[in-house]
């Protein structure tokens, strides 16, 4: 076959005559390094090549799984040496092929921290950023929204409950720079609910809206908390009033059948997403139109790749997509780089300043302006772990739920 290239017929000759042999790169090592920052022991993961100097970090943060996560890295790691970092989608097949039994949410989390790295590699070899390869800039700036406390457990989750502390809290959020902020304020609840809970509901949610005023974006996580439909659909009616940007997580994942029944009933947006693992799982809640805003996350989902699959069937649905993330810096600059390639991307979770060494530890993090993040124009990521400041702050056990999310009579409840 002969083909003409440029102007005028010139230059002809066989398509394969122009095709340059691909310099040889392999996976040499895959490592993982903990940093506990208080809410969560972050889980870096670093994949070393051939090529000298060139490495690349992703992230496998699973609160309350440390341990189990850094075990499945160094497993999934026997998977993968000797192969060619490059090849993304084959690296994943061969994760999860090979390794016989489904991963669950551990298996995935590690499979998705080293997904990263694997990107951030490609990208560093071709001088691009990573969302260059993801399919280029769809936006200019990403919104954020982040947590009351960002990394304290008591003021998310104790303090939560208390009119006055729940609106100091917020409006601490919004003086760090955010236009926008979730709170966890269902109480914990079982089969019904009861009409004080429902008013109390109310009473925080007007009082939150008050506090951060019109143009602030509120959200509530439900957590799954309440066990029946029934009851999700007497706290989302509490919380009209507050006009809230989505509920998010009304029951617990898997339910696609009471998905489906909130949404026809609610009269909010309903998110849900970030405790479920891979195409098929979101496939049946999307193809139901069982939520409005679907929240992969990417440290667990299985990586930047399925999450682009997720958000092209969420399109599919008329479903936006807000990646769940209260994780470290290196997941953020992941969904960041998700965000400004993904056409119906709503708004990202982050915890920036989430402990005071933030910056000390990944260098070159983005600064935020007016309560967003703009295009990273680095390669890769465009950021870099200080390991000997990571090396300040080893793991430690997570502070644990099992003190608050029981009910008087000793039940245990979703937290």
């Amino acid at each position: 076959m002969s083909i003409t290239v440029g102007k005028g017929a010139g230059l002809t000759g066989d398509i394969r005559a122009f095709k340059r042999p691909e310099a040889k790169m392999k996976i040499t090592g895959i490592s993982s390094i903990v940093v506990n920052a208080k809410m969560r022991n972050w889980v870096f993961v670093r994949v070393d090549t051939s090529e000298p100097g060139l490495y690349g970090w992703g992230e496998a943060t699973l609160n309350w799984k440390t341990r189990a996560v850094t075990g499945a890295v160094e497993d999934l790691a026997q998977l993968m040496i000797g192969t060619d970092p490059r090849d993304i989608e084959q690296a994943v097949r061969r994760m999860n092929k090979h390794s016989y039994y489904r991963l669950g949410i551990i298996g995935a989390s590690a499979i998705s921290g080293i997904e990263h790295a694997l990107w951030d590699i490609s990208a560093k070899e071709l001088g691009v950023p990573v969302w260059r390869l993801l399919g280029g800039k769809v936006r200019e700036r990403v919104d954020l929204y982040s947590h009351p406390g960002l990394g304290e457990m008591k003021t998310l989750y104790e303090d939560t409950f208390d009119p006055s502390k729940l609106v100091e809290a917020s409006q601490k959020v919004l003086e760090k720079g955010f236009r926008a902020v979730k709170v966890v304020c269902i109480p914990y609840s079982h089969a019904t609910t009861t009409r004080a809970a429902c008013r109390n509901l109310e009473r925080l949610g007007i009082a939150l809206r008050d506090g951060l005023g019109d143009d602030a974006a509120i959200m509530v996580d439900f957590h799954g908390r309440a066990a029946t439909v029934s009851a999700t659909l007497e706290y989302i009616k509490a919380l009209e009033p507050m006009g809230p940007m989505f509920v998010e997580e009304p029951v617990q994942p898997g339910d696609t059948k009471a998905m489906r029944e909130i949404v026809e009933r609610s009269n909010v947006p309903i998110a849900t997403g970030e405790r479920l693992i891979g195409l098929r799982e979101f496939d049946e809640l999307l193809s139901a139109r069982a939520c409005h805003i679907v929240q992969p996350d990417l440290n667990h989902c299985g990586g930047l790749l399925e999450a682009k699959k997720v958000a092209t069937l969420a399109e599919v649905a008329q479903a936006g997509v807000a990646p769940h993330n209260p994780n470290g810096p290196l997941a953020a600059m992941a969904s960041l780089h998700f965000g400004i390639s993904t056409p119906n991307f709503v708004i990202l979770e982050a915890m920036p300043g989430a402990v005071p060494w933030y910056d000390d530890v990944v260098e070159g993090l983005p600064g935020m302006v007016d309560g967003r993040w703009g295009v990273p124009d680095r390669p890769g990521f465009g950021i870099e772990v200080n390991e000997k400041e990571a090396a300040k702050h080893p793991f430690q056990q997570e502070v644990l739920h099992t003190q608050t999310a029981v009910l008087d009579d000793g039940t245990l409840v979703d937290w």
